[in-house]
């Protein structure tokens, strides 16, 4: 029964998972994630910035011994959108290797979906077999068409939530031409996913990654996060477009009274809101089964399966 730990290095967000996999299935022995937003600011230079660099590596440097107080055989780190489109990833990489002795993986698109597929499958009810996956991310998102009698399709699409309100959503709370203009993008780019894809008639929409268990977390107003409370939960449209109703109408002070919200998201919630309305009202779903499962489950599971032969 290894114990290895994942870390996931996403543009808004990076997430720790130290687990014991024990017949494909995983045993979380210790997890945390943590907004550092690695992606700040890069969209005009396509570079990652110092500070947001620094955060980041302070982070994974500061995980290093919980992960060996785990007992963790091996460490699997991966980078996505931000390290994946940085000029200088290669600095920020180095600086990872120098202060930690750990090599950081930079996904393709492609293979960060089917990793996060790997992710939700093993956490989803017996009773979803053919689903569209949806895991929006703070510089990219991708879509993953899962059936049993077919092999999945993968879409990635270089937009995220800081992407998308570092372009479009600049105002405090943002204007109406500002939320149009960003629902005109999405739709383009959902123009794209539609013709890739092809029908999802019959398939049921799981979601996956922050701002998806966020809103679940706001529809059921916790108090704090209870992944119990949200891993499968059922978030409807009428639920969706609610919330971003009210988190138009609110400046980000205003939101961070708002219960179930996560600190650090503030700014943020609107964009990833906007992109799931508009993926339920373009493919027609009604509502979204939310996964707590995703990429940082995917690469501890593929490693496993991968160190078996």
């Amino acid at each position: 029964m290894p114990i290895y730990a994942g870390i996931d290095i996403g543009t808004l967000t990076i997430r720790l998972l130290v687990a014991r996999v024990l017949d494909g299935r995983l045993r979380e022995l210790d997890s945390e994630r943590r907004i550092v937003r690695l992606g700040e600011g890069m969209q005009a230079s396509r570079r990652l910035q110092p500070a947001p660099m620094a955060r980041a590596i302070e982070t994974i440097v500061e995980w290093a011994p919980r992960i060996e107080k785990a007992g963790a055989r091996e460490v699997v780190a991966v980078a996505t959108s931000a390290v994946r489109d940085a000029g200088n990833r290669a600095e920020f990489l180095a600086d990872v290797k120098r202060r930690t002795g750990w090599d950081v993986t930079v996904l393709s698109g492609e293979e960060e979906a089917r990793l996060s597929l790997l992710g939700i499958q093993s956490g989803l009810p017996p009773d979803v077999e053919r689903y569209v996956a949806l895991d929006i991310g703070g510089g990219s998102t991708e879509f993953i068409k899962a059936a049993q009698d077919q092999p999945p399709a993968m879409v990635s699409i270089n937009e995220g939530v800081v992407r998308l309100t570092e372009d479009c959503l600049r105002s405090d709370p943002p204007k109406p031409d500002e939320v149009a203009a960003a629902r005109t993008r999405i739709r383009n780019h959902l123009n794209a996913v539609k013709d890739k894809l092809g029908s999802v008639v019959g398939l049921r929409l799981v979601g996956t990654a922050g701002t998806i268990t966020t809103l679940a977390a706001m529809d059921q107003k916790l108090e704090a996060y209870t992944p119990k409370r949200i891993h499968n939960y059922r978030l409807s449209w009428d639920a969706v477009r609610r919330i971003l109703g009210d988190l138009t109408a609110r400046t980000h002070a205003q939101r961070r009274e708002m219960k179930g919200l996560e600190p650090g998201r503030e700014d943020l919630m609107v964009a990833g809101t906007l992109i799931l309305l508009e993926c339920m009202e373009r493919f027609g779903f009604v509502e979204c089964l939310v996964s707590d499962y995703g990429l940082r489950e995917g690469i501890l599971l593929d490693h496993w399966q991968k160190s078996r032969g």
